[in-house]
């Protein structure tokens, strides 16, 4: 009887996948067949292979600096605090275990951090809790980009996340290339009447200030001054993305712009992904500008982007909530001073990159070979150019011949360029690692120099 079962289960299972429907790929949204969303595909297919690998591909936190325990400490924190704050037990379980507010719950705790870690005051009303700065993205850019002529700047190279959102939403994208310090405003304000004078509007800029991803290229106070002039005198938005900006040197850190911000040309778009831990899955966005209604009343961007988020995720996860909620509370609401070990951690990766880089390669053998790379004051990543081509097929050999993965930069550039740069991570990994893994670089680097070709000119920005 269980063999007649199980032939019945297979017959019947045999009958579905023959009528299973093919859909041909362009019947789908472009974005699906797109590059930038294969190259990330890739790059979790072979991590996935080669898992002994030494891997400078993630950015992502050090592993090491979590507590398991710290989820329970940090759940009962925000149970005490809605229990002081006077709310019954039957309110409490309705906050945990419910669909909740589609703003967040924990704006207030949020708005408190920002006024003491960045200086940023804001109403908490202005705050939506998002499920990870991607979804900030994701709504920022439906709510603000109206039609085909609206137009977004963006860093060039740009973070994926960014670029990727606006395919999927065909947010077209107009790149604006970074110098050594970061998005130059003059080139920005460029861009934008190159824009206007094709027709078309620029509806936002965005950018990452500090140490961005991938370049690690910082702005300077004066920059960002600028940008924000820039930003009114064309009259667009910026939208400001801020996952890196404690994780700078030891000098005093660089103002957000959205801290500058004299008239509220910011939207900013925060995580605690980076700050606490990746798993909760929390980040939020400030959008205090107002809106005129069309029966002429006023509310803010905030209620405009949470009748979004109602249609995307109805509201970010109570449990994940309040875990940050206490870890908020735990620390005071003080997360730049919670994470000063975590910061010199950091640091001290970078730097201990950078110096394996030199050691390995001192000036004559970067010379000779074509070889060089930029050095960032914080943050996580560090990029090199190099003499052949550091695509996907570079990076298989790197893997499977070497022991060592990294991330092809092409894929945060426009089309047809960035095939000769490459980015490091020095975010998860401990430091002996990175020595390692440094070892191993160095010795495929200079195999592929010597067996591969350059990269055509013309090729990089």
């Amino acid at each position: 009887m269980h063999d007649l079962a199980t032939n019945g289960s297979a017959e019947i299972g045999t009958r579905t996948r023959a009528k299973t429907r093919t859909i041909a790929v362009d019947d789908l949204h472009g974005s699906v067949a797109d590059p930038v969303l294969e190259s990330m595909t890739f790059l979790n297919e072979v991590t996935t292979r080669y898992p002994e690998a030494v891997s400078f591909a993630p950015g992502r936190p050090y592993e090491g600096m979590f507590d398991v325990a710290s989820v329970t400490e940090y759940f009962e924190a925000y149970l005490a605090h809605l229990r002081a704050a006077g709310r019954t037990e039957d309110e409490i379980r309705t906050l945990i275990f419910q669909y909740g507010r589609t703003k967040g719950q924990i704006h207030g705790l949020i708005a408190e951090a920002l006024a003491h870690d960045e200086g940023i005051r804001v109403d908490p009303e202005s705050v939506v809790v998002t499920v990870g700065a991607q979804e900030g993205m994701v709504l920022a850019l439906r709510a603000l980009f109206a039609g085909p002529d609206d137009v977004l700047l963006a860093s060039s190279p740009c973070y994926v996340g960014l670029s990727g959102a606006a395919r999927l939403l065909d947010v077209p994208v107009v790149p604006v290339p970074e110098g050594g310090q970061g998005l130059d405003p003059e080139a920005v304000r460029a861009a934008a009447r190159r824009v206007a004078a094709s027709g078309r509007r620029v509806r936002a800029c965005y950018v990452v200030p500090d140490f961005a991803n991938p370049s690690g290229a910082s702005m300077p106070t004066a920059a960002r001054r600028r940008l924000l002039d820039v930003a009114a005198a064309e009259d667009f938005l910026i939208l400001e993305d801020n996952p890196y900006g404690f994780f700078g040197g030891e000098q005093e850190p660089r103002p957000t712009l959205k801290a500058l911000d004299p008239d509220g040309s910011v939207v900013y778009l925060g995580s605690c992904c980076k700050t606490c831990f990746p798993g909760a899955r929390l980040g939020y966005v400030v959008a205090d500008q107002r809106v005129r209604r069309r029966d002429g009343s006023h509310g803010l961007l905030a209620d405009e982007l949470a009748k979004i988020k109602s249609m995307i995720t109805v509201n970010t996860p109570s449990l994940s909530q309040a875990v940050i909620g206490g870890a908020l509370l735990r620390c005071d609401c003080r997360l730049r001073a919670a994470n000063t070990a975590t910061a010199a951690f950091y640091r001290a990766n970078l730097a201990a990159v950078q110096s394996e880089l030199a050691r390995h390669f001192p000036p004559a053998a970067r010379a000779e070979l074509g070889l060089s790379w930029n050095r960032p004051d914080g943050g996580f990543f560090t990029v090199l150019t190099v003499p052949f081509t550091a695509d996907e097929a570079a990076l298989e050999r790197s893997a499977r011949e070497f022991g060592v993965l990294w991330t092809p930069m092409a894929a945060f550039f426009p089309p047809g360029a960035g095939h000769d740069r490459l980015r490091l991570s020095s975010s998860y990994l401990t430091p002996d690692q990175l020595r390692e893994g440094i070892t191993r670089l160095a010795a495929f680097l200079r195999a592929e120099a010597a067996h591969h070709p350059s990269p055509p000119k013309g090729r990089t920005t």
